[in-house]
C-alpha cells in the first residue's frame, strides 16, 4: 500500500514532494534496496503540498478514512501535520532546522484497500484545490 500511495502522490499536481525509499527518485532508494529485502520498504511516507500551511491543515481535517494521530505502525492509515501538532511549540526557524516544513504531512499507511486510501486522499486534496 505504501509504495502504491507514494507513486500516486508523486504524480499529483497538488503534491510538491514525496519522500519514500521505495521510489526510484528518493535519495535513500539504493540503501533501502540493499537493507530491506522481500517485505517492502515500510509504511511511512512524508509528502509536502504545493500550497501553504492552511492547505495542509485543511487536507488533514478533510480526511475521513485516515485518522489524525501521532502514532505510527498501526494497521490503519494514520496522518499527522507536524507543523501544527508535534512541532507547534517550535519557532518557524526551529521547525525548518528539524526538517519540518509548513506543508509536510506524514503518513503511516495501513492495510485498508489501497483504493479506499487513495479515494480518501483524493477527496481531501479536492478540498484544497
Amino acid at each position: 500500500n505504501a509504495m502504491e500511495l507514494a507513486k500516486w502522490l508523486d504524480s499529483n499536481k497538488l503534491v510538491s514532494h514525496v519522500s519514500y525509499p521505495g521510489l526510484d527518485n528518493d535519495p535513500y532508494h539504493s540503501r533501502a534496496k540493499k537493507y530491506t529485502t522481500g517485505r517492502g520498504m515500510g509504511c511511512m511516507i512524508m509528502f509536502s503540498l504545493t500550497g501553504g500551511y492552511d492547505d495542509a491543515v485543511k487536507f488533514i481535517d478533510s480526511l475521513k478514512l485516515a485518522s489524525h494521530l501521532a502514532n505510527v505502525g498501526d494497521s490503519k492509515t494514520l496522518v499527522i501535520h507536524p507543523a501544527s501538532t508535534t512541532h507547534q511549540q517550535l519557532s518557524d526557524e526551529e521547525q525548518i532546522s528539524a526538517g519540518v516544513t509548513p506543508t509536510m504531512v506524514r503518513v503511516s499507511v495501513g492495510i485498508e484497500h489501497i483504493n479506499d486510501i487513495k479515494n480518501d486522499f483524493e477527496q481531501a486534496l479536492a478540498n484544497i484545490s
